[in-house]
């Protein structure tokens, strides 16, 4: 079955960086595009960033670009965010996700708190 187990959340203070990882199972992972999605308490989960089966295509929401950077690794099966100048609004749960057969899947998810 579907797998997703993210990692690397933490505590960060304003202007820090953190990477977060995706490990993905249960699929055939090149053929897929992956997303990255956070939820902050009390808001909707929205879509961080997409990436497609390559890796070759990425495309980010308007409050992350230039600062986020989603990456692939198709060998090892993994999917990365690499986060820097980080704000106090991006304190989130941040969530991978693929879509296969309709079917919306999720990790548990891991926790960014940006603060001082």
């Amino acid at each position: 079955q579907v797998q997703l187990v993210e990692s690397g959340g933490g505590l960060v203070q304003p202007g820090g960086s953190l990477r977060l990882s995706c490990a993905a199972s249960g699929f055939t992972f090149s053929q897929y595009y992956m997303r990255w999605y956070r939820q902050a308490p009390g808001k909707e989960r929205g879509l961080v960033a997409i990436i497609s089966p390559t890796g070759s295509s990425t495309n980010y929401g308007d409050s992350v670009k230039g600062r986020f950077t989603m990456s692939r690794d198709n060998a090892k099966n993994t999917v990365a965010l690499q986060m820097n100048s980080l704000r106090p609004e991006d304190t989130a749960v941040y969530y991978c996700s693929v879509v296969r057969n309709a079917v919306n899947y999720w990790g548990q998810g891991t926790q960014v708190t940006v603060s001082s």
